[in-house]
């Protein structure tokens, strides 16, 4: 006798209570975390109010106690449980416990302006795009973050990405966290929590491939701290080369044609050096000394336009940062070239189905 099938009940229908919900994830921040959820709760209220839900990834420190103590005294903070500790998780956890028509997905270790929810809330209604945003300004205090914040802000560090422009408005690709209707989330899908890195990024590409719209405005703005040294920058543009391989796995190709730059240049480049050496002792001496001239070439080139933004960016944000900045540059497409490589091999040559243990971690 065949059983009945299990009747699946349908979700109960979502409370919208505020015009905004922001979210924010956070894990072992007991050092800051007060002053940031008073930071958010203090912002000006957009027309229907907003509420804060703070996605907590099982600290081991005091952040949950200072979170239930912040919790009794404000009813417009709400926390959530994030059992997997990575941002994606935590930003699907409290989408889908948020009752605002929209969401601010906002960064706890950045800083933002007053007024900016109801900048958000008002482009998204004056545009009526899906998600809008606006650049991330990059300020450091100690040298090397003060050089990364100047790279950061050059088209020569990442190809000229929008939200690295502090003056671009208008149609984007992807912004600094993001400003999103609630019920997008519902045609599109949520946040892939595979993706350790870029799941914001893959998030807007599939929207993008959907046809939604995202906006971007030098009037939406935040600020935060760039890494405080070229090897923790490194490291960080590492593992953004490496899931866009995973990105691109995933739909058919990444975002955009610059993002294959740095691992091609960087392939090339090992290509030569290895011809180079092979020829010369192997070689006719004239192939030989193609392929040096041709290394040479290519090595002298880049130097040439490294320096070139060096001095054009020193010149914008203060000469005495012109000695660390071909490093900066240097660590953005370094990172990202051999990040992008070897997600290539683990994805696409070795079909690995987890990532390695170091493209997984959080760096900061």
């Amino acid at each position: 006798m065949s059983q009945a099938p299990e009747k699946v009940l349908a979700p109960a229908p979502r409370l919208l209570t505020y015009a905004v919900t922001v979210i924010v994830a956070a894990r072992n921040e007991e050092g800051f975390i007060e002053d940031c959820v008073h930071s958010l709760l203090e912002m000006d209220a957009p027309a229907g109010g907003f509420e804060v839900i703070v996605a907590e990834g099982n600290s081991t420190d005091r952040t949950r106690s200072i979170l239930d103590r912040l919790v009794a005294e404000n009813d417009r903070l709400r926390v959530v449980e994030n059992r997997r500790q990575i941002a994606p998780a935590a930003w699907n956890e409290a989408i889908r416990a948020a009752r605002g028509d929209y969401i601010a997905i906002m960064g706890a270790h950045a800083r933002y302006p007053r007024d900016y929810i109801v900048r958000c809330l008002e482009f998204a209604k004056k545009t009526s795009a899906d998600n809008v945003g606006g650049p991330a300004i990059a300020e450091g205090r100690s040298y090397f973050q003060r050089a990364n914040a100047a790279s950061h802000h050059s088209p020569f560090s990442v190809g000229g990405a929008s939200w690295h422009s502090l003056d671009y408005e208008g149609p984007a690709r992807t912004v600094f966290g993001g400003f999103y209707r609630r019920d997008l989330f519902e045609r599109v899908g949520y946040f892939d929590e595979e993706l350790v890195r870029d799941s914001d990024a893959e998030f807007n590409f599939r929207l993008e491939l959907k046809g939604g719209t995202i906006y971007q405005s030098p009037s939406i703005h935040s600020w935060y701290q760039p890494r405080g040294s070229t090897i923790a920058l490194f490291k960080q543009y590492r593992q953004y080369g490496y899931w866009k391989v995973r990105i691109m796995q995933k739909h058919g190709r990444t975002p955009a044609v610059r993002q294959y730059v740095p691992a091609a240049f960087l392939a090339g480049l090992v290509a030569l050096v290895a011809a180079t050496v092979v020829t010369a002792v192997t070689g006719p001496q004239l192939i030989a000394a193609i392929a040096r001239d041709a290394l040479l070439a290519v090595l002298a080139s880049y130097a040439i336009v490294l320096i070139i933004a060096s001095v054009t960016t020193a010149a914008r944000y203060g000469w005495s940062l012109l000695p660390a900045l071909p490093l900066t540059f240097a660590s953005y497409h370094a990172g990202y070239g051999v990040g992008f490589l070897t997600g290539i091999y683990d994805f696409l040559i070795r079909k690995r189905t987890r990532p390695r243990a170091s493209m997984s971690e959080l760096t900061r």
